[in-house]
């Protein structure tokens, strides 16, 4: 996709170098962003799947009224392990003797702990154990897998800020990974076990390896800070760096931007980190307004070296006005070249509840009212490019007094997107993005200029599930975890709030394309 200098200039301003270009005009208030595209709809579903009535991402209030029953589009249920559901947590692996299986947060309750099933037969999941470690318990977002290393790794979620920092669990998946062995379940205290001595308290809430499982990151919003935990030894994790994000310049006066989601290059050396900035409403109106929401381009080549007292610094950003409260990013080649998926958490007007009525407020700026994902190119690392964003019809500006109805009642998110995830990272062709009621939205990004939607899942929920949802008093359900994408057995794995684990089916050889190739032990993690 290509931009105009106008609408370069008015809408999307790349800020390098850590210097603040200050003279960008944001233009007219009235005239939606150029990064608000929608993506191709499906061009045709199998026989017997339930598709969409309405817009493309959209359950309309009138079938909210009646009782959802869910739609499918390529995508068919082929097992699942519903419980009592889970939150936003998901991972999976293949381990050596050819068990497939899935972790995800159980429930939505503070201490659920952490569920393991055992997907080897899709047909039939299995549960197989509840982690129910300090860091298990609630591993909110930062519950991830390592393929190489064959690591399952978790942060301490619940409770404040601990001064030595939190419980980190880090599971050994290599004998059998349906029944996971506890390697470490230890709190990161600064100057002990070769941890740095100057640390500030950190909470976990997001996190991700490096691809050769050597560190875990972890993104604390709390503290505005990432952290690099060294897993040399996984029995012995240390504390080795830090970088203050409430110095960088998204999170600086006047701005307000945190850390949160993150991923690493396939060599370790850079970073990919968010400033989830949250609008006021003044600033959703003001066209003028300063950006906070984006992406900082990092350098961690000390880290991956093990340099003594080693620092992370920052390369380039890029801000975003269109979207706020970033949620993660997934480094990826697509044709060899590099790119980055980012994701924001909440649209253009913020979050209901901190900057008032955002759906309404976006739509009125000439915003999309909920989040999507975007692709960046990094190819030149200092100049960050916005390529193409994930927008639905449900994210276009002139379709807002369609949607609005539909959020009256259903929370904070509704249509946006939250947590993506690709085939191959190092080979991208599919990326599965997790667009809470939308549901699970399958996309072609062979083309990252042009994505296409191939294929998308939104369950029925599980109308027994004993889940909390008070902040959804519809029937409705939500998918805000990661997917896997089985290339072996043409299947997608996920969860759902009120799913539990969900094992679906490509169809129609919608997926893998000639392009494709299976990702290390044939399952991909993000």
């Amino acid at each position: 996709m290509t931009y105009s200098k106008r609408d370069a200039g008015a809408f999307v301003c790349g800020i390098v170098l850590c210097m603040l270009m200050s003279s960008c005009d944001q233009g007219s208030k009235k005239i939606p962003e150029p990064d608000a595209r929608t993506a191709a709809k499906v061009a045709s579903c199998a026989s017997g799947d339930r598709p969409e009535p309405a817009l493309q991402g959209q359950v309309p209030a009138s079938v909210r009224a009646t009782g959802f029953d869910g739609y499918n589009c390529n995508l068919a249920l082929e097992g699942q392990y519903a419980g009592i559901g889970g939150g936003v947590s998901y991972a999976s692996i293949k381990d050596d003797y050819g068990h497939f299986c899935a972790y995800y947060s159980n429930g939505l309750s503070t201490d659920g702990g952490t569920n393991v099933v055992d997907i080897t037969d899709p047909a039939k999941p299995v549960l197989t154990a509840t982690l129910t470690t300090k860091a298990m318990l609630a591993p909110a977002e930062t519950l991830r897998v390592n393929a190489r290393r064959q690591l399952l790794a978790s942060v301490r979620t619940n409770g404040v800020a601990q001064p030595g920092g939190p419980e980190v669990d880090i599971y050994d998946l290599s004998a059998d990974c349906r029944a996971p062995k506890l390697l470490a379940s230890i709190a990161l205290t600064p100057g002990e076990d070769g941890s740095i001595p100057e640390a500030k308290p950190l909470k976990g809430h997001d996190a991700n390896f490096s691809p050769d499982g050597l560190t875990f990151y972890n993104g604390d919003p709390h503290g505005r800070l990432y952290s690099a935990i060294d897993l040399t030894d996984p029995s012995k994790p240390k504390l080795f760096a830090q970088i203050d994000m409430s110095k960088a310049p998204l999170s600086s006066e006047p701005y307000n931007g945190t850390a949160h989601g993150l991923s690493v290059s396939e060599d370790g050396n850079r970073g990919y980190f968010v400033s989830g900035g949250i609008p006021t409403a003044e600033q959703v109106m003001d066209p003028k307004a300063k950006m906070s929401d984006g992406i900082y381009v990092v350098d961690t080549s000390e880290v991956q070296a093990r340099k003594p007292n080693a620092q992370m610094k920052i390369i380039s950003y890029l801000a975003f006005k269109n979207g706020s409260a970033a949620q993660h990013t997934l480094s990826i080649k697509i044709a060899g070249k590099p790119y980055v998926v980012f994701v924001d958490e909440a649209g253009g007007g913020g979050i209901p509840g901190f900057s008032g009525d955002s759906f309404k407020n976006a739509c009125n700026a000439g915003l999309t009212p909920f989040p999507m994902g975007r692709i960046i190119d990094i190819s030149d690392e200092a100049k960050p490019k916005l390529v193409s964003t994930l927008a639905l019809e449900t994210h276009d500006v002139a379709n807002c007094s369609k949607v609005l109805p539909d959020t009256v009642g259903e929370g904070a998110f509704v249509y946006g997107s939250h947590i993506c995830s690709v085939d191959n990272r190092e080979n991208a062709t599919a990326l599965a993005c997790a667009y809470w009621q939308s549901g699970i939205r399958v996309f072609d990004i062979r083309d990252p200029a042009a994505p296409k939607e191939i294929a998308y899942f939104n369950p029925v929920p599980v109308v027994d599930a004993k889940i909390p949802l008070s902040d959804q008093p519809s029937k409705m359900n939500s998918c805000g975890a990661p997917a896997g994408f089985d290339f072996e057995r043409k299947l997608l794995t996920t969860m759902c709030m009120r799913s539990g684990a969900l094992v679906l089916k490509f169809e129609n050889g919608t997926w893998p394309f000639p392009e494709s190739t299976p990702a290390p032990r044939g399952v991909s993690y993000n």
